[in-house]
């Protein structure tokens, strides 16, 4: 119509085909029915699927994803370790070429005899001095022939602190070469290492000191080999029975004796939990416990002591005890002290052998007292019989830790009849390589009383051990020889000097490298020299 407004469009006109599907069905007149609702449930079920799917989907790819960059990494670290093998074989077949490669040392000559101070007349051949050390064989040569128990006192260069012993390594080849005595020698420095090594006289940091023998009125007698021990351990034995037997007539002997080796076995056993005050405590306690067996306040039977020597003593003039019998309650306690002592090497210096020290401190206070001496000389025998029977590597035992014979030579313990495991054994070891240097590298320099193990029979041990063939070297020693050596490289430095280093390197150095097998017992010798050279710079090979 004319004049009129235009009419107004339908709202639907210009919608979408979809919005006004959407508009439609809300408006519809069945958007509220049942059948509505189930198509609108049905819409969204299907959406749902579809994103679950579609989330999967990229799941599994980012597992995917995962799954090679995991195989990726193992591949580098494969490449890295065929790398770092390929350098070890290429270093090792250097090394095995250096090995190969022999240089031949000039002979030293057969007839040198060492410069020695003026002594008195010698006394006959038939009529040895017991104070000589006993004579260790090395390659068929007499290596301690004239070697004299050192004393650091009288070697101030000696005396130095650990870590200047890195100059002495000019004289260490020629020392190795008197050590071994394997061919004569005409260089002069070979000479002189060798009248160092078996003179009077030692040379340390580059000084020639002369050096002091210790004197007694009457020297410890010179031991004529194990067997001699053993038998001493039978009889130690016997003498248990023994006291067992006179305990069951006389019940003041008993309660006595009990109460003594119990307060004994408890002293030992705190040695290593405190201080100098209370290690001080207990020797004193055991000193006074071994004071009343001697005194005989409890009746008890008297026995030779000759028994329980490995030679015979005769009466001599000055000692306190030269009596040809001692009462047996002693001789009873000083064996409850040493098998006490030994335990706590095997129980305690096998997991941590630095506590063995304290008790070689506490070995070396009783059985250095003139007080328990017989005849002059210690009673220490007694101790090394059993020491004899539970690392007798230590004496120059041998045998196959494979077979039942060669595990009974070398001290292998069994427990309820049955071999105890590998662990275990080279942990008792351990315990004894440690206790045994703590009781032979003593230093009584400043002491008025005699050194009842004075440090030469550490050095007779050390050469038992690395002069074993080389087919016949086994785990055993080599634990031992590792035990005796770490720890105490300073105290066996402190005696020998440059000697020490020559036989540090043919321990630690030489010996492992003979070894048949590469075990880590035989590896942990070079540990031991890696740990040296890293802390004293002293690099023996």
């Amino acid at each position: 119509m004319a004049g009129s407004s235009p009419a107004r469009p339908n709202g639907n006109q210009w919608a979408s085909p979809s919005s006004r599907s959407v508009i439609s069905d809300i408006l519809a007149g069945d958007r509220n029915s049942e059948a509505r609702h189930r198509l609108l449930i049905e819409a969204a079920r299907r959406e749902h699927e579809r994103v679950r799917e579609e989330a999967e989907r990229v799941y599994q790819e980012h597992l995917l994803r995962q799954e090679q960059e995991r195989l990726v990494e193992e591949r580098k670290k494969e490449e890295e370790r065929i790398r770092a093998e390929e350098q070890l074989a290429a270093e090792r077949r250097k090394l095995n070429a250096l090995k190969a490669k022999k240089i031949e040392i000039p002979p030293v000559l057969p007839d040198f005899e060492p410069a020695k101070a003026p002594s008195p007349a010698p006394k006959p051949a038939s009529t040895a001095s017991p104070s000589q050390p006993p004579a260790t064989q090395v390659n068929g040569k007499t290596l301690f022939q004239k070697q004299p128990e050192l004393q650091p006192a009288s070697a101030p260069a000696a005396a130095k602190p650990f870590g200047g012993f890195g100059q002495t390594l000019t004289s260490v080849q020629p020392a190795t070469a008197a050590l071994k005595q394997s061919t004569p020698a005409s260089a002069a420095s070979s000479q002189l290492a060798t009248s160092n090594l078996l003179g009077n006289n030692i040379q340390a940091n580059g000084t020639t000191t002369a050096t002091t023998i210790a004197k007694s009125p009457t020297p410890a007698p010179v031991q004529q080999g194990p067997d001699r021990l053993a038998v001493i351990h039978k009889n130690l034995k016997e003498l248990r029975k023994s006291m067992l037997d006179q305990a069951k007539a006389n019940q003041a002997l008993k309660a006595r004796m009990g109460d003594m080796r119990r307060e004994i076995r408890k002293c030992v056993g705190q040695l290593t939990g405190g201080g100098a005050g209370v290690n001080r405590q207990q020797n004193n306690t055991i000193a006074a416990l071994l004071r009343e067996a001697l005194e005989n306040r409890v009746q008890s039977q008297l026995v030779d002591p000759n028994t329980f020597l490995v030679e015979s003593r005769a009466p001599v003039q000055g000692p306190t005890n030269n009596d040809p019998q001692v009462p047996s309650l002693f001789i009873y306690l000083l064996n409850v002290f040493a098998k006490a002592t030994i335990s706590q090497f095997i129980n305690e210096g096998g997991p941590r052998p630095e506590t063995a020290d304290p008790v070689g401190v506490c070995i070396a206070a009783v059985f250095s007292d003139p007080a328990f001496a017989w005849r002059g000389a210690s009673m220490i025998d007694i101790l090394l019989a059993k020491f004899r029977i539970v690392c007798p590597v230590l004496w120059g035992y041998r045998g196959s830790e494979k077979t039942e014979q060669g595990r009974a030579r070398i001290g292998w313990w069994k427990d309820n009849g049955r071999w105890v495991t590998e662990q275990v054994h080279f942990d008792r070891m351990t315990g004894l390589g440690a206790g045994f240097a703590a009781i032979s590298l003593r230093n009584f320099a400043s002491s008025k009383k005699q050194n009842p193990y004075p440090p030469r029979h550490y050095w007779a041990a050390m050469a038992k051990i690395v002069n074993t063939p080389s087919r016949e070297i086994s785990n055993t020693q080599c634990v031992v020889l590792k035990a005796m050596i770490q720890n105490y490289e300073e105290k066996f430095i402190h005696a020998y000097g440059t000697a020490a280093l020559a036989a540090l390197r043919t321990a630690l150095v030489e010996f492992p490298a003979r070894a048949p097998v590469k075990s880590s017992a035989v590896n942990s010798l070079q540990v031991v020299h890696d740990l040296l050279r890293k802390s004293t710079g002293a690099a023996l090979g």
